[in-house]
């Protein structure tokens, strides 16, 4: 470990932290990134510890409560000025980001923990937004997506992501699809995209 940096636990079994570390590695400080389904904010909190005073981050929700529980978490930490919370859909990120402008791009499909279940990501909305941010990504980015299925979102929107990614170009895009592999009732899926610069 080098001096001054911060000590994490990893709980291997959570694929939000895989995730985090995996974009903390990968990921230049002080850069603009985008949380595309804000949830809870902890992939929005995340972001902006990576932003630092000189970065930048979107965070985009359909639902208010998503919003001010964001708000409550970043405004705790004192980081509530590093963040635009956004109540729009990620299939309309384009209309707050450039082309190639962002560092990173996560999404983490679903519903809103503990809120309800009838309002979740879809297939049709997920895709687009997915689509949009290839564009959006600079090169050199790196898009995370924690894809979730069975139960309440069933399987369509993971098999229209994942068919979506596996006609990427090669020479532009380099995919990586990761499973828990034994671990039973649908459990999610963390994938990786980076952007050739």
């Amino acid at each position: 470990m080098r001096i001054g940096e911060e000590t994490r636990t990893l709980r291997p079994s959570q694929i939000t932290d895989w995730c985090h570390e995996i974009i903390r590695s990968q990921a230049s400080e002080g850069g603009f990134y985008i949380d595309a389904t804000m949830g809870k904010g902890n992939d929005t909190l995340m972001l902006c510890r990576l932003a630092k005073e000189n970065g930048r981050v979107l965070a985009f929700d359909i639902q208010e409560e998503a919003l001010r529980i964001t708000e409550a978490k970043l405004q705790e930490v004192g980081m509530d000025h590093l963040a635009e919370l956004i109540l729009d859909g990620h299939e309309h990120m384009d209309r707050y980001a450039g082309e190639e402008t962002a560092d990173v791009i996560c999404f983490n499909f679903g519903y809103l923990p503990g809120g309800d279940h009838r309002i979740a990501t879809s297939a049709e909305t997920s895709t687009e937004a997915v689509r949009r941010g290839l564009k959006i990504l600079k090169p050199g980015g790196m898009m995370s997506l924690c894809i979730y299925s069975g139960g309440d979102t069933g399987f369509e929107e993971k098999e229209r992501i994942l068919c979506l990614l596996r006609t990427l170009p090669a020479r532009e895009y380099t995919v990586i699809v990761n499973e828990y592999y034994n671990r039973e009732n649908c459990p999610p899926m963390p994938v990786f995209v980076f952007k050739r610069g």
